[in-house]
């Protein structure tokens, strides 16, 4: 049953989203691209994204009590495995990059896995549309006092920046950040993480049709084994890290599981036994 939020739950939701917005665009994107300018390699910065599943199974079960199984933790490896496989000729290729560069990517990657763990210990289910747009409103604020503090405010006159701009909301934050709170919200910490290994075969094999850039056997080899990945977590079932109960207010101290129908509590009142879900 849908339960009205009071003026205090939904101030509480309100600071908690835009905290979770905080880490998952503020606290992201300026360490990736700050480690791309330093020179670090696209490859390089998609093999820190790939930790990211490892990181969060690790800290699934004592955070969030969903236990990852075994079938599931080969497949995280493998992914893992796959992505160093695409990536290291692009890592290899990389010259006169200063190795104190390499780490900057991981603050960020660290930053998205602190946001999804605060995302799933919420008390409130948010409605991902609603969630994302506090989330881009918080991050707004944030890069827009960074832009005016380093005068870099006045948006560009070139149509390349708003090609840009469009691409990068209509994709990268729609596309990207919006499927990523959405596939979380059904499916659990463990899944959604496990996607992050399609990034770097996403990335080559979209150079290679579109910049002509080199796809050979062993890019082949590491696609694969992020594919077989990916398809080895999300078959082992919501056991291993799906999506758990999530403690839904019910009345004054009292929270259900939204989730599981098959447990939830018969509350009674002045008229027959009512059961909530």
């Amino acid at each position: 049953m849908q339960q009205h939020q009071g003026p205090a739950e939904s101030l509480r939701d309100l600071l908690r989203q835009s905290a979770i917005g905080l880490l998952s665009q503020s606290g992201y994107l300026p360490t990736l691209y700050a480690a791309i300018r330093l020179g670090v390699s696209t490859g390089s910065t998609a093999l820190v994204d790939a930790t990211q599943p490892l990181v969060a199974g690790a800290l699934a079960g004592p955070l969030l009590r969903q236990r990852v199984t075994g079938r599931q933790w080969c497949g995280l490896l493998l992914g893992l495995a796959g992505v160093a496989v695409v990536t290291a000729a692009d890592a290899g290729a990389t010259r006169g990059v200063a190795s104190w560069a390499y780490p900057v990517p991981f603050p960020g990657m660290l930053s998205l896995v602190a946001a999804t763990f605060l995302e799933r210990r919420a008390p409130a289910d948010t409605p991902p549309s609603v969630a994302l747009t506090v989330h881009c409103a918080t991050s707004a604020v944030v890069f827009t006092a960074l832009a005016s503090a380093t005068g870099a405010a006045a948006p560009p006159a070139g149509a390349s920046f708003w090609t840009a701009v469009v691409w990068l909301v209509a994709l990268s934050t729609l596309g990207g950040y919006g499927l990523y709170w959405l596939v979380l919200h059904r499916s659990g910490v463990t899944r959604v993480n496990a996607l992050m290994f399609l990034v770097a075969p996403v990335t080559a094999v979209w150079e290679a049709l579109l910049h002509g850039e080199p796809f050979g056997a062993q890019t082949g080899i590491g696609v694969a084994a992020a594919l077989a990945a990916v398809a080895i977590v999300h078959r082992c079932g919501d056991g291993g890290g799906g999506a758990g109960p999530r403690p839904h207010r019910i009345g004054a101290g009292r929270t259900v599981a939204h989730d599981a129908p098959s447990t939830a509590p018969r509350v009674r009142g002045a008229g027959p036994e009512r059961r909530y879900r």
